[in-house]
Protein backbone atom coordinates (compact mmCIF):
# COMPACT_ATOMS: atom_id res chain seq x y z
CA UNK A 1 0.00 0.00 0.00
CA UNK A 2 2.69 2.54 0.94
CA UNK A 3 5.07 1.57 -1.92
CA UNK A 4 2.19 1.92 -4.38
CA UNK A 5 1.46 5.44 -3.10
CA UNK A 6 5.13 6.34 -3.45
CA UNK A 7 5.19 5.02 -7.02
CA UNK A 8 2.06 6.98 -7.85
CA UNK A 9 3.12 10.15 -6.03
CA UNK A 10 6.94 10.35 -5.73
CA UNK A 11 6.65 13.93 -4.48
CA UNK A 12 5.19 12.54 -1.25
CA UNK A 13 8.46 10.73 -0.54
CA UNK A 14 10.52 13.89 -0.82
CA UNK A 15 8.07 15.84 1.30
CA UNK A 16 8.09 13.30 4.12
CA UNK A 17 11.80 12.48 4.01
CA UNK A 18 13.06 16.06 3.98
CA UNK A 19 10.09 17.76 5.69
CA UNK A 20 10.98 20.97 3.87
CA UNK A 21 7.48 22.33 4.44
CA UNK A 22 8.21 22.69 8.18
CA UNK A 23 10.07 25.71 9.49
CA UNK A 24 12.24 24.38 12.30
CA UNK A 25 13.45 25.59 14.74
CA UNK A 26 10.34 27.60 15.38
CA UNK A 27 10.40 31.39 15.83
CA UNK A 28 14.03 31.82 14.74
CA UNK A 29 15.00 34.80 12.60
CA UNK A 30 17.69 33.52 10.24
CA UNK A 31 18.44 37.09 9.18
CA UNK A 32 19.97 37.67 12.62
CA UNK A 33 22.26 34.70 13.32
CA UNK A 34 24.20 36.72 15.89
CA UNK A 35 21.32 36.20 18.31
CA UNK A 36 22.09 32.47 18.50
CA UNK A 37 25.64 32.07 17.14
CA UNK A 38 28.60 33.95 18.56
CA UNK A 39 30.68 36.08 16.19
CA UNK A 40 28.34 35.52 13.21
CA UNK A 41 26.65 38.01 10.90
CA UNK A 42 24.35 37.81 7.90
CA UNK A 43 25.60 39.24 4.59
CA UNK A 44 24.01 39.49 1.16
CA UNK A 45 26.06 39.15 -2.04
CA UNK A 46 24.80 40.14 -5.48
CA UNK A 47 25.98 37.38 -7.80
CA UNK A 48 24.37 38.79 -10.94
CA UNK A 49 21.75 41.43 -11.65
CA UNK A 50 18.57 40.56 -9.79
CA UNK A 51 20.12 37.68 -7.82
CA UNK A 52 21.11 38.09 -4.17
CA UNK A 53 22.57 35.30 -2.07
CA UNK A 54 22.44 35.41 1.72
CA UNK A 55 25.47 34.06 3.59
CA UNK A 56 26.55 33.80 7.18
CA UNK A 57 30.08 34.76 8.14
CA UNK A 58 31.47 33.30 11.35
CA UNK A 59 34.96 34.28 12.39
CA UNK A 60 37.23 31.54 13.77
CA UNK A 61 37.36 31.01 17.51
CA UNK A 62 40.89 32.41 17.60
CA UNK A 63 39.48 35.82 16.58
CA UNK A 64 36.36 35.60 18.74
CA UNK A 65 37.53 38.11 21.35
CA UNK A 66 38.57 40.53 18.63
CA UNK A 67 35.19 40.23 16.87
CA UNK A 68 33.08 40.86 19.95
CA UNK A 69 31.10 44.08 19.56
CA UNK A 70 32.32 44.86 16.03
CA UNK A 71 30.06 46.15 13.27
CA UNK A 72 29.33 44.64 9.86
CA UNK A 73 32.14 46.61 8.19
CA UNK A 74 34.70 44.86 10.41
CA UNK A 75 33.33 41.44 9.43
CA UNK A 76 33.46 42.34 5.72
CA UNK A 77 37.11 43.38 6.09
CA UNK A 78 37.84 40.18 8.04
CA UNK A 79 36.66 38.17 5.04
CA UNK A 80 39.44 39.67 2.95
CA UNK A 81 42.40 39.44 5.31
CA UNK A 82 44.85 36.53 5.57
CA UNK A 83 43.95 35.36 9.08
Amino acid sequence: SVPILIRLFPVLLTKFVYLNFLAFPFFVDFRQPELLLNNTINLYLTTEPGVMVGIWHTVPGSRGDEARGKDQKWYEEALGDDH
